[in-house]
């Protein structure tokens, strides 16, 4: 029995064609497609960025605060302070004021100015002003001096201000004048109880041999303050 088929049906071998399946790829790949695209449609949308957020908040729940041009506002009270000059200016500076400064620093008197005068104008009983420094022993102390003399001497000026200090805080016959240069009094009292301490044989002759006039400030050499 004889078959008959369709020419365009066969291969050139007489083999069955495959149909193509370009067709269906078609139809599936634009059914991806459309799916991706609804799925992106329904997907939420996104949320209000962080100022958005904070402007929304503050339209709701903002607050303001107006302030009058003529309100004062309250005086602060600022602690007072001070600086008081150390061993290292004193030296750096130099002078005899410097020298007498430095030993009411030693001992931890007032910084007052008859105290300054009344050290300066005993520096020149014991000194010529303008060789204030001798020996590095102003006031010719014999407390800490080198033989524990009056004519002996000091390392350098530091030390003899220290030694100074040291004697008038120790030594009971300077009783009267430790307190005198600790309550910061008067130049006169300060002075009597010098006259009258055993630290001049002569006494001074009372304050008979005492001179007044202004003490002329004169810096010493580097090397009297061991620079």
């Amino acid at each position: 029995m004889l078959h008959l088929v369709e020419p365009h049906s066969l291969t050139r071998a007489g083999r069955p064609a495959r149909r193509s399946r370009r067709p269906l790829l078609a139809v599936g790949s634009t059914f991806v497609i459309g799916a991706t695209a609804v799925l992106l449609g329904l997907a939420p949308p996104s949320g209000p960025s962080a100022a958005q957020q904070i402007a929304y908040y503050n339209a709701l729940h903002g607050q303001s605060l107006e302030v009058s041009a003529r309100a004062e506002g309250p005086e602060a009270d600022r602690d007072a302070y001070g600086a008081t000059p150390g061993v290292e200016t004193f030296r750096r500076s130099g002078t005899n004021r410097d020298w007498a400064q430095l030993i009411l620093l030693f001992a931890g008197w007032p910084q007052s100015e008859d105290s300054i005068t009344v050290i300066m104008r005993w520096m020149r009983q014991e000194n010529y002003p303008e060789t204030w420094w001798l020996r590095n022993n102003p006031l010719n102390n014999g407390w800490g001096a080198d033989g524990g003399s009056f004519l002996g001497g000091n390392p350098d000026l530091v030390d003899a201000a220290r030694d100074v200090a040291d004697a008038l805080l120790t030594n009971p016959g300077y009783r009267e004048i430790r307190e005198a240069f600790a309550r910061g009094a008067s130049t006169s009292e300060i002075e009597h109880a010098i006259w009258y301490s055993p630290w001049a044989t002569g006494h001074y002759d009372n304050g008979g041999h005492w001179h007044y006039h202004e003490a002329k400030v004169v810096k010493a050499p580097a090397s009297a303050w061991g620079l």
